[in-house]
């Protein structure tokens, strides 16, 4: 068993739940917690596994995860990044 931050990992979750989870997310209009999040998942998933592919998103930059719950943030548009790089600091 692999440790991932102090936390023994009984089950990783397969690319199929992985990407369950993503659409769920970016199909959200508004923030949704994780309760909410695991109703409109069409199959039960283990907290441990759903709190493992959250991170992996946080981490990737494609979802804010807060106390008031998950939003969706990632956005491919080329004109978007080339904007933010171009930008300075007020």
């Amino acid at each position: 068993m692999e440790i991932y931050n102090d936390q023994e990992i009984i089950h990783y979750p397969s690319l199929r739940t992985m990407l369950m989870v993503e659409r769920i997310l970016r199909e959200a209009d508004k923030m949704i917690d994780r309760e909410e999040l695991k109703r409109r998942l069409p199959s039960k998933i283990m907290h441990q596994t759903l709190n493992l592919i959250l991170k992996y998103l946080e981490e990737k930059g494609m979802i804010i995860d807060s106390h008031k719950g998950i939003l969706w943030i990632y956005n491919p548009s080329p004109k978007l990044k080339k904007a933010i790089e171009n930008a300075r600091e007020i």
